[in-house]
Formats: structure tokens, sequence, C-alpha cells
């Protein structure tokens, strides 16, 4: 349509054009405050914080074997470290499955991609440490 049939258009009833436009706006998702904690925020916190907890363990694990975190069996914080980061990859996948925004919306998709790095890397560790601690006979069972 060309712009002299919309100007021709516009005296004769030109909202009929406008109103799917105002209808779109409408219909767009709005940005969360930049203090709301909406459940994708939260969802994606929780989940960074699980992703951090298995990365610090896994590393622990990983730099000493024998320490606090597995003096039986020299194993429990590598399966901690696994967890902790599998629960919050799941979490953090969760938060991306059902976010309807991208990035900067307030859905907490940021600080999802966010979990799913920082929890493979404390699954990364975690496997790392449990491998060693088969590898040096410490594993009971």
């Amino acid at each position: 349509m060309s712009i002299r049939h919309l100007l021709a258009a516009a005296p004769l009833g030109g909202t009929g054009l406008a109103a799917p436009a105002a209808a779109h706006v409408l219909a767009q998702p709005t940005a969360a405050d930049a203090l709301s904690m909406s459940s994708g925020r939260f969802g994606a916190s929780a989940a960074v914080l699980l992703g951090v907890v298995g990365t610090i363990i896994g590393g622990l694990a990983l730099a000493r074997p024998a320490g606090r975190l597995g003096t039986g069996s020299g194993s429990l914080g590598a399966v901690l470290a696994l967890a902790t980061g599998l629960i919050g990859m799941a979490l953090g996948g969760l938060v991306v499955a059902t976010s309807d925004s991208g990035i900067g919306t307030g859905n907490g998709r940021g600080g999802a991609y966010v979990a799913l790095a920082v929890g493979l890397a404390g699954v990364v560790l975690g496997g790392l440490a449990l491998l060693r601690a088969r590898r040096t006979g410490r594993l009971a069972g």
C-alpha cells in the first residue's frame, strides 16, 4: 500500500490501520522493575547459588581429596559437587525453557545462562574429583 493511499484513508477512518499496531504494542511483555524479584529471577538466582556451591565444593574436593569433605571414602565432596551442579543446571535449564522474553527483561534468562555455565563447572570439577577418588582406590565399595 502506498503512502498516498494511507494519507487518503486517514480522514475516512485511518484508525482502522492503527488499531492492529496499538494492539501489538499492548501485547508486548513489559520488563520487570529493577528491584522486583520475579519467579524467573528467583529461580535463576537459586540455580546460580547451587552452581557456585557445587563449583566450590568440587574445587575443594579436587584440591584436597582427603580433607574434611571426604575423610571416610574420599568421594563425599565429589558427589556433593556433582549433585549441586546438576541441580543448578536443571533449574537454570527450566528457567531458560519457561522464559518468554530475552535477556534484560527481568525474566531471569541471563542468570539462567550463568547458572548453566557455573553448574557445568561444578559437574566437571566433581566428576574429576570422583575419577581421582576411584583411581586412587579411596572409593568405598
